[in-house]
């Protein structure tokens, strides 16, 4: 068998939130297990040593599910699924609160024991990595008689590596490509290994649903389904002209090429980010004028999250925007372009203010959130001339309306 020129990793760590909360409370392993809940959710161990969680069938709000143990998806429990929903679908589930500190650690982790097998990795997220095996010791050799034995043992080596840094299970798809390897790792969940060529597309991608491929979304998977294309075999033999016809040259070619696994994009081991923020939902739609102090005290730990994010990643930005949610899910954003980078909460929270002054507040807020892009690296914001910055700076008066 030829082997193929690149042979491309797709890692997903399988339910990676509930699984590190599973390290954590040993148990549980086997239960329904959702995370989503609030700090109140958090397990309270009694005097006699046992442990007391909370139920999903007692959650009041508007929390959404953060993730969920594959016994709690067993029961229709599934990630962004309102918290509400999810109680009425699995009301014994058990409640966790997310604790992504723990999270971002366990990601550190697992992508350090990576990298130890095979260096060339591009970050896709807290949980999942792409990773260029082309070059890796051994991965073409064959295995007795089978040609792909090289690329399963190296797969298997990475899988065996994360596991001892790190106690978690996760999913690899190895294939030529970025495209094929995504799908492929969705194969044998969980803790499963998929090895797949170009020859074994028609068996094993092709029946799929075409929402199976990473690329399309809720809208074009319900027009291929209406025009009878239901699986990505489907798509593959469709006319390509007629794919044009109907999506657009762009999207109908790309449709026709990711229908046959074909992809030539490269793995990026570096890429900058666009923007940075945080957000919070509500438990209760809160008031301007009623609810003020607790708005702003809420503005003010979004602020400095942010600003510690920006700290740890070694940015600043010029451009300072928000985003509220009032309710009937109305959403405004406003942004305020300054005239040179900043870093700190209180620049921030100016910034902020000047962007809520044109802000209309006719309806109760449910969800709020600050975002900084423009972005530069910190050392581009300290060489900034000291006239620049000191227009950034906060004035006397609070510009805030909360």
């Amino acid at each position: 068998m030829q082997q193929p020129p690149r042979w491309i990793a797709h890692l997903d760590m399988d339910a990676f939130y509930a699984s590190v909360e599973l390290l954590r409370y040993p148990q549980l392993k086997g239960e329904a297990v959702v995370i989503g809940g609030r700090r109140a959710d958090a397990p309270r161990q009694l005097d006699d040593g046992s442990w007391q969680y909370a139920r999903l069938r007692h959650y009041t709000g508007r929390g959404v599910v953060t993730t969920s143990t594959y016994a709690a998806r067993d029961l229709g429990v599934f990630s962004a699924m309102g918290l509400m929903k999810a109680a009425l679908r699995a009301p014994d589930a058990i409640l966790l609160p997310a604790d992504f500190e723990a999270y971002r650690k366990y990601s550190r982790l697992f992508k350090a024991a990576v990298a130890e097998v095979a260096p060339v990795i591009e970050d896709r997220g807290i949980d999942e990595i792409y990773i260029d095996l082309s070059d890796v010791p051994g991965v073409r050799d064959a295995v007795g008689h089978d040609p792909l034995g090289g690329a399963k043992a190296v797969a298997r080596e990475i899988k065996n590596s994360v596991g001892r840094a790190t106690g978690l299970t996760c999913s690899i798809g190895v294939t030529p490509n970025k495209l094929l390897s995504k799908i492929a790792s969705e194969l044998d969940k969980p803790d499963g290994i998929s090895v797949l060529t170009l020859e074994d597309i028609p068996a094993r991608i092709w029946p799929l649903a075409v929402r199976k491929i990473n690329g399309i979304g809720p809208k074009a998977s319900d027009k291929l389904v209406k025009l009878g294309l239901e699986t990505v075999g489907d798509i593959a033999a469709a006319d390509p002209a007629w794919l044009v016809a109907q999506f657009g040259e762009s999207y109908g070619q790309w449709l026709h090429a990711a229908s046959h696994g074909r992809d030539s994009r490269p793995v990026v081991t570096h890429s900058e980010p666009v923007s940075i923020s945080r957000e919070t939902t509500f438990e209760r739609d809160l008031h301007a004028v009623h609810d003020r102090a607790l708005l702003g005290g809420i503005m003010d730990e979004l602020c400095e999250s942010l600003s510690r994010d920006l700290a740890r990643k070694r940015y600043a930005g010029k451009t300072v925007g928000i985003k509220l949610r009032f309710e009937g899910f109305v959403t405004v954003t406003r942004d305020q372009t300054l005239k040179a980078p900043i870093t700190s909460a209180a620049d921030i929270r100016h910034a902020v203010g000047l962007c809520l002054k044109r802000v209309k507040f006719d309806k109760r807020l449910r969800l709020m959130g600050v975002r900084i892009g423009n972005l530069v690296h910190a050392s581009e914001a300290l060489a900034a001339p000291a006239a620049a910055r000191a227009e950034t700076m906060p004035a006397p008066d609070n510009l805030s309306l909360f």
